[in-house]
């Protein structure tokens, strides 16, 4: 399973996210698994995510803080910016990681892109 996780500015926009995330989609194109979306949760009020997860017909799920804290561990670029909102090293990376599960890997490090902020991980799925 193919985990993107998702971190973008408020008030991003549908077109900017779905954009970053064709771009990780490319990088995951050769890969024949599932894709997932990750958040955390207090980015489910942001229209623009899940506009871009219902046109380009991706589930998104969106997780506790607590969940991506557990795989902090994991995470290879650290955003001060993230750390000082959410309490987590980094919402994209976090997310992905949290979302592909158990032993799941970064198989491609946060990009950061008009405000929005995707990384990608391969795992066995929660």
């Amino acid at each position: 399973m193919i985990a993107i996780g998702i971190g973008c500015r408020r008030g991003a926009s549908q077109a900017a996210i779905a954009a970053m995330i064709e771009q990780t989609l490319a990088l995951t194109r050769t890969l024949n698994e599932s894709v997932r979306l990750f958040s955390i949760e207090a980015k489910s009020g942001e229209a623009g995510l899940v506009d871009a997860a219902q046109a380009m017909n991706l589930p998104l799920e969106f997780l506790p803080a607590a969940s991506l804290r557990e795989v902090e561990d994991k995470i290879a670029n650290p955003s001060r910016h993230a750390a000082a909102a959410f309490g987590v090293a980094s919402v994209s990376e976090a997310a992905a990681l949290a979302g592909a599960g158990p032993g799941a890997r970064l198989i491609a490090p946060r990009m950061v892109g008009n405000g929005v902020a995707c990384a990608v991980a391969q795992g066995s799925g929660r």
